[in-house]
């Protein structure tokens, strides 16, 4: 980002799922509340831990070396829980972490059910809050608003993304579930740079990176393709499978054993028995 360059970021909620992200190129792993919480088949409504994300958030790191930034929804309550949760994160070796300003505890922002904001100003003392806890210069806090989620409008975005930024947010992440670029684009239109700009195109996938760039983007992240095109390889390749009593219809589209033997490292593990 210090060169210019976007940085591509794609969504996982496991150490494998991040180690294909960065075989495939992306220069960090989002560690999505989504995607972890529908891993265990639960709902992305604060029911999981802090705990729970963190250790999900670490394993990814462990195995990769690109950052890993951590969805950490609200900061899992109050002030001096999103200084605990830096304090967390940092420890773990994770990177960066974005904080969403609404109600502890949250609900998806594509969920149809009310989305309350927490108060600009609770909100900004948050991020100063998860600032002044950081330990080291390079942890990074992303500060994320869903003004435009909430129905609030681009005017409100930018005002509440200028006091994040004065907190010390080193990005803002501007969230919308609109069908199209249009307000994310009015939001970049009038924002006056202060900050790099991540955004989250899952409802806009026609947006491309570069468009994105042109328009002063800075972070672009695929939050949940990496889920959803889990769950449909595994209901078509199952279903095939349980129809045809044979996985022999299946076997040219699936990885051989050999693909994961490669993914677990097995021979670097071999090896030290040598």
């Amino acid at each position: 980002m210090s060169q210019g360059d976007l940085v591509r970021v794609a969504g996982a909620h496991d150490a494998m799922g991040a180690t294909l992200a960065q075989q495939a190129g992306f220069q960090a792993v989002w560690s999505s509340s989504l995607e972890v919480s529908a891993s265990r088949c639960l709902p992305d409504a604060s029911v999981l831990t802090m705990t729970e994300y963190l250790a999900a958030a670490a394993n990814m790191q462990k195995a990769i070396d690109i950052p890993v930034v951590a969805d950490v929804d609200t900061g899992y309550g109050n002030n001096l829980n999103v200084a605990h949760m830096v304090h967390e994160y940092e420890a773990a070796g994770i990177t960066a972490v974005a904080i969403e300003d609404k109600l502890y505890p949250k609900v998806n922002s594509f969920a149809e059910v009310a989305q309350t904001l927490l108060p600009l100003t609770d909100f900004a003392q948050k991020i100063e809050t998860a600032k002044n806890a950081q330990r080291g210069e390079d942890f990074y806090v992303i500060a994320r608003t869903e003004a435009l989620i909430d129905g609030l409008g681009v005017e409100e975005a930018l005002k509440r993304c200028t006091a994040y930024a004065d907190a010390g947010a080193d990005a803002i992440l501007i969230h919308s579930k609109k069908k199209d670029e249009g307000e994310i684009v009015e939001f970049l239109d009038g924002w006056d740079g202060r900050k790099p700009v991540v955004i989250v195109p899952t409802t806009y996938p026609q947006w491309s990176a570069a468009e994105a760039t042109k328009h002063g983007v800075s972070v672009v992240i695929y939050a949940n393709q990496g889920l959803r095109a889990t769950v449909q390889a595994l209901r078509t390749t199952f279903g095939t499978i349980y129809r045809d009593g044979t996985s022999l219809g299946v076997e040219s589209e699936i990885a051989p054993v050999s693909d994961v033997f490669a993914l677990q490292r097995l021979q670097d593990w071999l090896a030290l028995e040598a």
